[in-house]
Formats: C-alpha cells, sequence, structure tokens
C-alpha cells in the first residue's frame, strides 16, 4: 500500500482541491481523506496532488525526425504514403527509430504523462517498434494502427458502386491483423482514403470494441476538398463512417460542431502542432460552449515536444487571446486528465475512490493550484509520479 499525505488533492471529475491523504491498495485509489493511514508514506506537503497526464494524440515514430521540413506545407509533411516524414521513416535505420522513440517516451515520464495514444504507422512492424522501445518504461500505451493497403486505390465492379469484393476482405483481414496487436485504427485522413475502406475499418473495429480515430478538419483546404467531392465535410463523414475519436477539427465548417454535440465522440486539440504548421487555431472554447468532450495531444514530435505542460501553457493562452475572454484553466487540464480517461473508457485521469492510481506530485508554485501546474510546472517541480499503483519516481 502507498500513502500520499498532506498533500493539496485535486479531487474528483471536476477537481476540488482539498487537503487529503490518498491511501493506494491494489492499484487502486481505496480512501481520499484526512484520516487515511497505513501504508508506505509519501510525505507531499506543499504540492499539488494531481491526476497524471494523458497524452491523447502523438506521433511517437516521428522523434527520429526532430525540426526537420519546418516551413515545408503540410502536405508535403504529413500526408501518406510519399511525405516527407514517410520518406524519412522508410530510410532510416529501425534501430535508430527505435532509439529515439524511447527517448521520447521517458521525456513523457519525467513530464508527467503516464498514458499515451500513439498513431502508428508501419503495419504490425510498427507496432513491433513502440513494443521495443517502451520494454521496461512503466507508461501506458493506447496503440492506434494503420496498414499500408489502406490506401491503395480500391477496384470497383463495373456497374457497382460496392468495393471489389476481393479488396473488400483483403482490407477486411488487414484490420483484423492489426488489431490483433493494437488497441484500435488510427487513419490519417480522408484525403487518402475510399469512404467504403473507411467503413469497412470502423466497422471491424467496433465489432471487435477498439477505437477507430481519424484526423479530420485539420486545415480548411481539406475541408473544400472533400465537399467538393462527396458533398460532406470531413466531419460529416467521420461521424457517418463512426469513427470514435476526430483528432484536430481546428478548420468546422457548416454545422460541424453542432454534429457533435450529442457528446458521444471525442475531439482531440493539438493546437501547438495547428501553430507549427500555420493552419489555424482550434476553436476550443466553441466547442467547450457546446458539450463537446475535448481532449489535448501534442501530436507529432517531428514539431513538438511531447511535453503536455507545454501543450496546456499554449492551448490557455491561445485561447484566452483568440477569443479576447477569459477562458478557465481548469478545463485546460480536464483534456489532459479527465475527460481523456473518459474517453478512453479507462479508469484514469481522476483522484476518486475505485481509479486506478494515476498521481503525480507536484510542487505548489503559486496560491492557484491549476495556474501554477499549468504555468510553472518544469520535470525538476514533480517530486513523485506513480501509475497504476506503483510508484514510479520520487525525488
Amino acid at each position: 500500500m502507498l500513502n500520499i499525505k498532506n498533500g493539496l488533492v485535486l479531487y474528483g471529475p471536476e477537481m476540488e482541491p482539498k487537503k487529503a491523504n490518498i491511501l493506494i491498495k491494489d492499484n487502486v485509489i481505496v480512501e481520499v481523506s484526512a484520516h487515511a493511514s497505513g501504508g508506505r508514506e509519501i510525505n507531499a506537503r506543499g504540492c499539488i496532488v494531481s491526476p497524471s497526464l494523458i497524452n491523447s494524440h502523438v506521433h511517437v515514430g516521428d522523434s527520429v525526425a526532430k525540426d526537420i521540413g519546418d516551413g515545408v506545407p503540410i502536405e508535403n509533411i504529413v500526408k501518406p504514403p510519399n511525405g516527407l516524414k514517410h520518406r524519412l521513416l522508410a530510410k532510416t535505420d529501425p534501430d535508430n527509430i527505435i532509439c529515439s522513440m524511447r527517448r521520447s517516451l521517458e521525456e513523457m515520464l519525467e513530464t508527467g504523462t503516464t498514458t499515451l495514444v500513439d498513431f502508428r504507422e508501419g503495419g504490425v512492424k510498427g507496432i513491433e517498434h513502440i513494443e521495443k522501445a517502451s520494454k521496461d518504461i512503466p507508461i501506458r500505451k493506447i496503440v492506434l494502427g494503420r496498414h499500408d493497403s489502406f490506401f491503395k486505390l480500391p477496384s470497383f465492379t463495373t456497374g457497382s458502386e460496392h468495393l471489389n469484393a476481393d479488396f473488400a476482405t483483403e482490407i477486411r483481414k488487414n484490420s483484423l491483423e492489426l488489431l490483433k496487436y493494437a488497441d484500435g485504427v488510427g487513419l490519417s485522413g480522408f484525403g487518402e482514403l475510399d469512404d467504403g475502406v473507411v467503413e469497412i475499418i470502423t466497422d471491424t473495429c467496433a465489432r471487435a470494441g477498439k477505437i477507430s480515430a481519424i484526423h479530420a478538419a485539420e486545415y480548411e483546404q481539406v475541408q473544400r476538398n472533400s465537399l467538393n467531392q462527396t458533398g460532406k465535410t470531413e466531419v460529416k463523414r467521420a461521424l457517418d463512417s463512426g469513427f470514435n475519436m476526430l483528432i484536430h477539427l481546428t478548420a468546422p465548417l457548416i454545422n460541424d460542431l453542432d454534429l457533435l454535440m450529442d457528446g458521444k465522440k471525442s475531439v482531440v486539440c493539438c493546437p501547438r502542432s495547428n501553430g507549427a504548421l500555420s493552419v489555424g487555431i482550434p476553436p476550443i472554447k466553441e466547442m467547450w460552449a457546446k458539450g463537446i468532450n475535448l481532449l489535448l495531444g501534442t501530436d507529432n514530435v517531428m514539431f513538438n515536444s511531447p511535453n503536455m505542460f507545454r501543450e496546456m501553457e499554449y492551448t490557455l493562452k491561445l485561447t484566452r487571446g483568440f477569443y479576447k475572454e477569459y477562458f478557465s484553466p481548469l478545463e485546460i487540464l480536464k483534456m489532459a486528465t479527465v475527460n481523456a480517461g473518459q474517453a478512453l473508457n479507462l479508469d484514469i485521469g481522476c483522484i476518486q475512490e475505485g481509479m486506478l492510481a494515476d498521481i503525480m506530485i507536484v510542487e505548489q508554485l503559486s496560491d492557484n493550484p491549476i495556474l501554477s501546474l499549468i504555468n510553472r510546472t518544469e520535470s525538476k517541480n514533480i517530486i513523485g509520479l506513480v501509475t497504476d499503483g506503483k510508484l514510479i519516481y520520487l525525488r
């Protein structure tokens, strides 16, 4: 058992600050109270005790290509299969890719992230890479794979709108093969995919109880292209196809945001990436006002460090500056904790009885605990990290 004592605990889904002890047994939080006792004691006096962070969208494989392609148009960098990053990854020694991925995973733990959702290129081989990179690193990985066959143009039966049966069988087979090793499928976008292929993939994921995610509305041109080609925005196509999670939504059009108001889908915002690529500013305040479940990710390590504190600070200040209005820092912190745990259907992201103990102990650097975390925390200020009830480090 562990007992984190005397800290200022951000308790429950609304992260209410209260002085309390946290008793952890068998990986689970069993008591949060001023009187909780027993177990190995960790003194958190003068510290904020918060859920550890969840990075809901990252491309860890890009760690080998840091700051490459700055100023190159986005479609020339990241669009598969022949984008700059894909060509670079194809010619790089796998051992170098794995070593660079490992350094990024270690950086995440150093900066309070204990769970990540990785968009994993390269099929089953790519999944093997992250497994090798994460060996003996106590970080929770949600791996969303993809297969090169998804980008092939399908053959159509003459006079039919349906996919050629052999091609459809190949897509379903490759999807099932991925899902033996992955937690779901993460697709790059509709610009290089056929809607029939997409529907097979999302249906296969749904039947297996796995996640399906796609980049959508990352910038306005892809939205215009989608409208011209199909009469639908990428957001509408993603929802019609049954995706669980949409990445970016930087450039919603028409009634895209209203379509997401049922609360059943989540949107992952990546503002630093959008800024680096000059594609716009996600309408976070508007989405929040409509009750859309918002998550936060650092996106490509090619453009950004995988440091969620940097992402939260940028997101808070960018949102306030864009709208010229106050936006609560609590909502930003929830994007990196509570909201993500709920979206992933995992008992993480919240300090409450019955939840898994994923916790960070951070020096309190100002009287406002939420802003202290977002504005001021560096890795040196994280004095303790717990994941799955296990103490990872204590400084």
